[in-house]
């Protein structure tokens, strides 16, 4: 983990997420140059006709993420919800790109055998895409078990009202 930024104001220097075993820290904030250039970089994908994920789910979570002040691109790209920021915290570099290889290791310690035989297409945007479909996996799993197990072996508990959202 990296050093912990601890203020509530300073939001817009970092994202932290706070569970009931400890306190995850994500990354520092993106400067305003790069998140003028990874919003653009949304907005030119809202606009693509061939992505997996609908231009309205993209709008919302970049709107949703500005309005709570938020400033990284994990935040605009997803629902930033309890899991997303445990898995943010727990697989995206400081450069807040994705390691792969981490992202599998807490898949498998959740319970799914072999994520990259699950989800074999490597073409443009893989990476991306089995972030999302293994988010979509895990939360249904954590939300049953009411449990996550990360890769190292921490379990870590999370909030009822995640649970009572996401528990089929």
């Amino acid at each position: 983990m990296t050093k912990t930024k601890t203020a509530a104001a300073e939001a817009h220097a970092s994202v932290v997420a706070e569970t009931a075993t400890r306190e995850l820290v994500v990354w520092d904030a993106e400067t305003p140059e790069q998140e003028a250039a990874d919003d653009a970089e949304i907005e030119e994908q809202e606009k693509l006709p061939a992505s997996v994920v609908p231009s309205k789910y993209k709008t919302r979570y970049k709107d949703r993420a500005r309005a709570a002040g938020l400033r990284t691109k994990a935040a605009k790209r997803s629902t930033w919800d309890w899991l997303a920021q445990v898995l943010a915290a727990e697989v995206l570099n400081k450069k807040g790109k994705i390691d792969i290889d981490k992202l599998v290791a807490v898949l498998q310690a959740n319970g799914m055998e072999d994520p990259l035989t699950e989800w074999p297409n490597r073409s443009k945007g893989w990476e991306g895409r089995i972030r999302m479909t293994g988010g979509i996996w895990l939360r249904r799993v954590v939300a049953e078990e009411g449990l996550m197990k990360l890769a190292d072996g921490e379990e870590l508990t999370p909030p009822a009202e995640w649970v009572a959202k996401y528990a089929n």
